[in-house]
């Protein structure tokens, strides 16, 4: 029956229920309590039911706030962007504005993993969300980009923080309590024989990772890509010149 196909939904415009005698749980401890499953589990810990019980709660009174997992994930992704700021550019100029509000925003991913999958699943209509991303047209707008352009320059900076931040999270999860020279001493048996191979490739993989600066290589990786893309935002400035 045309008309009658269900268009996509969202907590945040879904109207808000409202009734005479509203449960004694509020929307912020139900996302307070997401967050520690999130947190310590990721995406998979978190289920209507676990969290009725992390609340000592009924599912009722969480579904008074939330019609399904999808909304409630709306909420904390939502809650963590609060914890993102961004630089006024006119202090600081468009460019260090844009690598701070970069590196804001890794920051967060690395507190919170479970974010990655998340980013473009829907749009993010929330009131911290909408605040980071109006601050982040603000450093765009005031480097000269408008229109499309304007959103291709912001959505190039937060796509490589996404991807960059997500595989560095990845690689803290897979290998807590291990250091790279760890790694390497596992790998030995396997890199002599890709010696005979690939020689580049086993070369470069012990000029890398043979120390125990892991951390110190994932930063400086990370703000070579940054500082690339900054580069190149640089060089497709309107008026520069």
């Amino acid at each position: 029956m045309a008309g009658s196909e269900k268009g996509p939904t969202s907590v945040w415009t879904r109207p808000e229920r409202r009734r005479r005698e509203q449960p004694t749980l509020g929307r912020d401890q139900i996302v307070d309590a997401a967050l520690g499953l999130l947190d310590a589990e990721g995406l998979a810990g978190l289920s209507m039911r676990r969290l009725g019980t992390r609340l000592n709660a009924g599912a009722t009174s969480v579904y008074w706030h939330v019609a399904n997992k999808d909304e409630l994930l709306e909420l904390a992704l939502d809650r963590v962007m609060g914890e993102v700021t961004v630089p006024d550019p006119a202090e600081r100029g468009w460019r260090e504005a844009a690598a701070g509000y970069a590196r804001g925003l890794r920051a967060m991913i690395h507190r919170h993993p479970w974010t990655v999958t998340l980013f473009g699943d829907r749009p993010m209509l929330g009131p911290n969300a909408a605040r980071a991303l109006d601050e982040t047209l603000a450093v765009f707008a005031h480097a000269g980009f408008t229109g499309h352009d304007l959103e291709y320059a912001w959505s190039l900076v937060v796509d490589y923080v996404v991807g960059a931040a997500g595989s560095e999270a990845g690689r803290h999860a897979a290998q807590t309590g291990t250091t790279a020279a760890d790694w390497m001493h596992s790998l030995g048996p396997y890199l002599a024989r890709m010696d005979a191979e690939r020689p580049r490739l086993a070369a470069h993989i012990r000029d890398i990772w043979s120390g125990d600066d892991t951390e110190n290589i994932l930063e400086a990786r990370f703000a070579f890509g940054l500082e690339t893309v900054l580069d190149g935002l640089e060089a497709r400035r309107p008026g520069r010149g």
